[in-house]
């Protein structure tokens, strides 16, 4: 007789990394509530009041604002696919991992694709991207609003109105954004925008809302060739997730039931509120931080407040720490990605983990490691710096 393995009994940790972050105690309990068909009509309701959210968080009235089935990457890919054509010019922002990543979409979508890039760290200017709009006239431009493998945000109302004034659609990036700071798909008058689940909205990975603009959906409708998938077909999806309801996957019915909760806690709390606390949070890790000498690897100005790129002080070896904060503390901090690889931490404050609790702990915890590998600096030093800024922020 086979013997099968033990129930799944994962340890509880504190995550603190790039994501998936910290999700909320409500959401999960969300997650376990019975299923419904997926046209069941309490499900239909669901798939309503989860839209209606979407569009408040987003800041947006468009029509076609829903969830993609599949991670941030799925609405990444949907984004792209249904608005890039063969042939197409596509210009792309690259400062990271991400930027990289819609470059290789997008060549896959058969776009022709040209790329403008910063250093790791560094955000674009609307001085460059006009020259570049200028150089290449594309039909299509995608940037990443807040860049996970760098922890930088990139200002982006001037350069959506000068892709627009160019006559070319624009495709943005929010996955760590949405939820931590402020996305304005209205107010900037962005024709697509994707996000995920794990981040700064405290859901499992699993779902992508998206959001496209009327002049994006005709866009859609008037494509010359059909999109180069059937699942992510967005004229597809979204006869399912419009008014006739027409079916066309089986859609992950939990998962819907866990973004709905996470969204209501999000609004519940209000989005102004919900920006500050991350802005709090992460001026006090940065305080505590400084405090012991370690500093940001992101252009001045422009530190994300949920996602902070730090560098490692010299000396100090990268994975031992990250390994000691897991197993002794049960904290999860990311490694640097690419040109960031050995040399920087990446320390997330998302959602549900951007909480004083979290900032502190992990301070401490820094603290007695750093002291174990010889840094130098005064000890204690990191908690009062952090509370410090809390007692000055009440």
């Amino acid at each position: 007789m086979n013997v099968l393995p033990p129930t799944v009994t994962p340890p509880v940790r504190t995550l603190m990394g790039p994501g998936p972050s910290d999700i909320h105690p409500r959401v999960l309990a969300t997650l376990a509530r019975p299923t419904v068909g997926h046209m069941d009509p309490y499900y239909l309701q669901i798939m309503d009041e989860l839209q209606s959210m979407l569009r408040e968080v987003f800041r947006t009235k468009n029509r076609l604002t829903m969830a993609i089935s599949g991670t941030g990457s799925a609405g990444q890919e949907a984004t792209v696919l249904n608005l890039i054509e063969p042939g197409d010019r596509v210009l792309v922002c690259v400062n990271g991992v991400f930027g990289g990543r819609l470059v290789d979409m997008a060549e896959r979508a058969g776009g022709e694709v040209t790329t403008i890039e910063r250093p790791w760290g560094e955000v674009f200017t609307v001085v460059e991207v006009k020259e570049a709009l200028a150089r290449v006239k594309p039909k299509v431009v995608a940037i990443v609003l807040a860049e996970t493998s760098t922890g930088a945000w990139q200002p982006i109302e001037k350069i959506a109105a000068a892709v627009r004034d160019a006559g070319a659609m624009l495709i943005l990036d929010t996955v760590t954004a949405l939820g931590g700071i402020p996305v304005e798909i209205d107010k900037w008058q962005i024709d697509a925008a994707y996000s995920g689940t794990q981040k700064c909205l405290s859901c499992p990975p699993g779902l992508a809302p998206v959001s496209f603009s009327d002049r994006a959906v005709d866009k859609i409708l008037k494509r010359r060739e059909k999109v180069r998938s059937w699942y992510l077909d967005v004229s597809l999806i979204a006869n399912y997730w419009g008014g006739d309801r027409v079916y066309h996957h089986t859609a992950p019915i939990n998962m819907t039931y866990a973004l709905h909760e996470a969204l209501r806690l999000v609004l519940e709390e209000g989005l102004e509120a919900c920006f500050a606390r991350h802005r709090r949070n992460h001026e006090a890790l940065k305080a505590g931080l400084a405090a012991i000498g370690i500093d940001y690897a992101t252009q001045p100005g422009h530190a994300l407040p949920q996602l902070n790129a730090v560098r490692i002080p010299p000396g100090i070896d990268d994975a031992s720490v990250r390994n000691a904060l897991l197993e002794r503390f049960g904290i999860e901090i990311g490694a640097g990605l690419g040109a960031f690889n050995g040399t920087v931490w990446r320390i997330g404050l998302m959602g549900y983990a951007s909480r004083h609790t979290n900032v502190l702990v992990l301070l401490a915890a820094l603290e007695q490691l750093l002291a174990e590998q010889g840094h130098q600096f005064e000890h204690g030093a990191a908690v009062a710096a952090a509370n410090a800024v809390y007692r000055d922020r009440k």
